[in-house]
């Protein structure tokens, strides 16, 4: 009896959405490292109404079949914020995305690849970049390295047999996103102590916590220091009002004001640090689903996160003090005084800071100074269409 074909379609109905979503649960079921995300949650991501992402981006999801069995998965999308960006900083006009890709096999996955890329030429794309899931603010590049531990909140997790599929479709390598993992239990070297001394006695600089009863305020404030810290970046994309709402709804729940610093210097907000306690952590043993009682076990968990491991998303510092002594000066006092809350109030032991971009010197210097290595490389890739 002959196989089934494999058939890729475009997903238009609530049941293939809910295939579209299950098929990263069939594949990756067996994996022990990767972490389940709940399905409400990549319900919302690939739901215009509830991702304020979609106000300046559109795109199109696909599932692959054989028969009435689901075998993979792709998005492809445009964002027309990354078109209106300079190509010199990676993306610009012509440049589309593909991304939530889940693969059975070889087959499945270069044609969905290449229907993705029919899509994205369609639209009259000239250069796919992939894998992006949805934004580069949420989950950018293909993991290559660092398979054998799970990964912290909102970052992705990928079987080592991708690579080579992306590869043999015709992709290059185009940037490398870091991770660097640290024990936060062993005090920083003798130079960074001497630089948070220095910074303490500094009467011009101030470090506070992020004050959660203004949170729209605060949000606002370290979206205004993101935009113009990372805004010469590789892949910036500003971040929008929508947006900024979304994650606020998503994040509140784990923001917590000792692990949240803000720097101020002569009064005037400059740098923020945000890091999260590892919610991967809590939500792992839920295998995708708060239903029974993963609801009532997780909220207990956010009332007093007890965690091995904090992971620091983003971390900036006005553009006008990049190149000073001061940015890694205010960085080194905001992740020290972090460092003690994690320690003492969550239990922590271990940091995460990324993902960092290969070529951002100033963080990878911050990085490995304070001895954090690299423990996890995501790889994006992109292809002429």
């Amino acid at each position: 009896m002959a196989s089934n074909p494999l058939a890729v379609r475009p997903v238009t109905s609530k049941a293939d959405r809910k295939a579209f979503i299950e098929i990263a649960y069939t594949l990756n079921s067996s994996d022990p490292h990767w972490v389940p995300p709940l399905r409400s949650e990549v319900a919302g991501t690939i739901d215009p109404k509830k991702n304020g992402w979609f106000s300046h981006a559109k795109g199109q999801l696909f599932i692959a079949t054989r028969g009435d069995k689901t075998v993979g998965r792709i998005s492809a999308h445009i964002d027309t914020l990354a078109l209106e960006m300079p190509a010199d900083r990676g993306f610009g006009p012509g440049t589309g995305f593909w991304g939530m890709f889940e693969a059975d096999d070889s087959t499945a996955a270069r044609a969905l690849i290449n229907t993705a890329e029919d899509w994205l030429r369609q639209q009259g794309m000239t250069r796919a970049i992939g894998p992006i899931s949805l934004s580069i603010w949420e989950e950018p590049g293909l993991l290559i390295k660092g398979h054998y531990h799970a990964p912290t909140v909102m970052m992705g997790h990928h079987p080592a047999r991708y690579q080579a599929w992306i590869e043999e479709a015709g992709y290059l390598p185009e940037k490398q996103l870091l991770t660097y993992e640290l024990d936060i239990t062993v005090y920083f070297p003798p130079i960074v102590k001497r630089i948070i001394a220095s910074g303490e006695k500094n009467p011009r600089i101030k470090i506070r916590r992020v004050d959660k009863s203004k949170f729209a305020e605060e949000a606002a404030l370290i979206l205004a220091i993101l935009n113009d810290a990372w805004s010469d970046n590789w892949g910036f994309v500003p971040l929008t009002q929508p947006e900024i709402d979304d994650v606020g709804k998503k994040l509140k729940p784990i923001v917590y004001e000792d692990l949240i610093m803000i720097a101020e210097l002569d009064g005037k907000p400059v740098a923020f640090m945000i890091t999260l306690p590892d919610l991967n952590e809590a939500i792992a043993p839920l295998k995708g689903s708060l239903l029974p009682f993963g609801w009532a076990k997780l909220l207990l968990w956010l009332r007093n996160p007890q965690v091995r491991t904090m992971r620091v998303p983003l971390m900036g510092v006005v553009k006008e003090l990049q190149a000073s002594r001061l940015a890694s000066q205010l960085a080194f006092m905001m992740i020290e005084y972090i460092r003690q809350a994690a320690i003492t109030r969550y239990g922590a032991v271990r940091g995460e800071i990324g993902w960092v971009l290969d070529d951002n010197q100033g963080m990878r210097s911050i990085a490995e100074t304070i001895n954090g290595s690299i423990n996890r490389i995501y790889q994006v890739y992109q292809r002429p269409l």
